[in-house]
């Protein structure tokens, strides 16, 4: 009886999870709710194209193309639930590499261990080095995460934010 059981799971482990819910945090989860109520501007339960409209209108975006509100539904398999909305950012996030991984490519550029960057160090390298960084997306970025009055970056609060989606809150 016992290996039958071991090979389903393995079955089911080989595609990946079938419980979208598994592969998110409580908390996580619990954020994801709190935007998708948002989207849901008529609240009932889908995300349709007027939910966007009205959220993007209620954000400042007036003149959004409708082939563009278009886009954004297809690029779900159906109708936009709950469910559905949670699946579609595990796939995102699914290239995303784990937070420490992203700590530890940073930490490479900061030998002393302080947990921070010089801002024209890490300006210097977005800007030269492979996929550069515009003038446009470093404002975005100091914009994001601006670097004390020292000039220092706090690199393990940006890569908080790429792998969690939002600053942590000071305990």
């Amino acid at each position: 009886q016992a290996p039958k059981k071991a090979k389903r799971r393995q079955q089911q482990g080989e595609g990946g999870s079938s419980n979208v819910f598994s592969m998110f945090e409580q908390s996580q989860i619990q954020e994801y709710k709190e935007a998708f109520t948002i989207i849901d501007q008529n609240r009932d339960g889908i995300i349709s194209k007027d939910d966007l409209r009205d959220v993007l209108a209620t954000m400042g975006q007036l003149n959004v193309k409708n082939e563009e509100l278009e886009a954004m539904v297809k690029e779900a398999s159906g109708p936009i639930n709950f469910t559905v909305f949670l699946t579609m950012f595990g796939e995102k996030l699914k290239g995303a590499d784990p937070e420490d991984v992203i700590v530890s490519a940073f930490k490479v550029l900061d030998p002393e261990a302080t947990g921070f960057i010089k801002k024209e160090f890490i300006e210097e390298l977005l800007t030269t080095q492979c996929d550069r960084f515009t003038a446009e997306e470093m404002t975005n970025l100091w914009a994001a995460f601006p670097p004390d009055v020292a000039g220092n970056v706090d690199y393990k609060q940006i890569c908080y934010v790429i792998t969690h989606g939002e600053e942590k809150e000071d305990e």
